[in-house]
């Protein structure tokens, strides 16, 4: 892909996007797989079940203080 100069943001704004045929598919594989990199899943899998609201609220708090503290 070609290196471009633009003189303005407007007209880099304005210039058409250059990608292949039947790229989008594999750009928006690869921008999935950078997002999962850099932001992880932070909540554990699966469906709770709790007995309380205040066992509740815990459990949000112990995954709230995960995700602070890596």
């Amino acid at each position: 892909m070609p290196v471009q100069k633009f003189r303005s943001i407007e007209d880099m704004n304005a210039s058409p996007v250059q990608a292949r045929p039947g790229d989008a598919v594999e750009r928006f594989l690869r921008h999935c797989a950078r997002y999962w990199t850099i932001a992880p899943r932070a909540y554990p899998r699966g469906v709770f079940r709790f007995r309380s609201v205040e066992e509740a609220q815990r459990a949000r708090r112990q995954v709230a203080a995960s995700r602070t503290n890596p």
